[in-house]
């Protein structure tokens, strides 16, 4: 098997406050906004392994989703590759509609977030959001989040406030994804009762014996939280290089594979690096697929140069 070798620098993603400035990002490096979600972190990687040895310069800021959208306005942020909408609308369409930045792709075909349980309570009769407040005791009236600020916690604490699908006295246990997955796997190993947000893609839909409730009022979006996950670029970036724009254009994961990066990044914990670089090398015709007509910072064609690293 050929191996793909990523530039001697890697991939640095260092934790990093985004500070207030009015001094732009350095335009001939591509700024990415990268909140700790392992698909998003995954996806990042791969993109800088195929950018870096077509000349450009790449830089990871890992920070948290707000501070993306306020660095792509900022002008230090140029690329994000975890717009979930419609969750995220609120940060988006202002965004969007100023003209700050614009999406070039839907990412990830497939995507889907709303509430989910464990198998055996949805067989048991717990199947829609209309069905939670019959099932209010069991379940303690708490619902599972993974942390304040995120567009979930800002959708269910908005049907609390508003007593949608009777939640008005249920209550939100935002900790982090860790901590209610881990909720989530030791209920289903005791057959208890837990309501969380799911989501795909992600490890969990391959590990865990899950159902998704289905949502007639679309609280998560239409057609039962079916979402799509954009590509952001700044508006101003994208303007200056179009060659990048063609690249995120088609730069393109089914669920299913970005739920296998999720897995062996985020719940495997195998290094970033050799995640990013296995899926490189186990998808040439991909790969191919996505430098189609993208070239080199030198105007060469983009995907010899790569073909090349991979016959290395």
């Amino acid at each position: 098997m050929t191996h793909f070798k990523p530039l001697a620098s890697g991939i640095a993603l260092a934790t990093t406050a985004l500070l207030a400035t009015t001094v732009q990002a350095d335009d001939q490096t591509l700024d990415f906004g990268v909140p700790s979600w392992p698909g998003i972190t995954v996806k990042t990687a791969i993109a800088e392994q195929l950018l870096n040895p077509l000349g450009y310069e790449t830089s990871v800021q890992e920070i948290g989703l707000q501070v993306i959208y306020q660095g792509i306005e900022s002008g230090d942020i140029d690329v994000f590759l975890g717009a979930w909408l419609p969750a995220q609308r609120e940060m988006f369409n202002p965004r969007k509609e100023s003209g700050v930045l614009i999406d070039v792709a839907n990412n990830v075909d497939g995507a889907q977030m709303t509430l989910a349980v464990p198998e055996y309570l949805f067989d048991d009769g717990l199947q829609s959001f209309a069905d939670l407040d019959d099932y209010r005791d069991q379940l303690g009236g708490e619902i599972h989040g993974f942390g304040a600020g995120s567009a979930a916690s800002e959708i269910l604490n908005n049907a609390i406030d508003n007593d949608t699908w009777g939640l008005g006295d249920w209550q939100l246990v935002d900790t982090s994804e860790v901590a209610m997955l881990s909720a989530a796997r030791n209920a289903i190993s005791r057959e208890e009762p837990i309501v969380w947000v799911g989501w795909t893609p992600h490890w969990m839909n391959l590990e865990l014996p899950m159902r998704y409730l289905e949502d007639p009022e679309d609280l998560f979006g239409e057609n039962n939280g079916e979402s799509d996950v954009l590509t952001l670029l700044r508006s101003v970036y994208a303007e200056a290089n179009p060659n990048v724009v063609a690249f995120f254009e088609q730069f393109t994961f089914s669920a299913e594979e970005q739920s296998w990066m999720i897995q062996a990044f985020g719940q495997e914990e195998r290094d970033l690096t050799e995640v990013a670089e296995q899926w490189i090398n186990d998808h040439p015709e991909r790969i191919e697929a996505m430098l189609a007509d993208v070239t080199t910072t030198d105007g060469e064609p983009a995907w010899p140069v790569i073909e090349a690293e991979l016959n290395n």
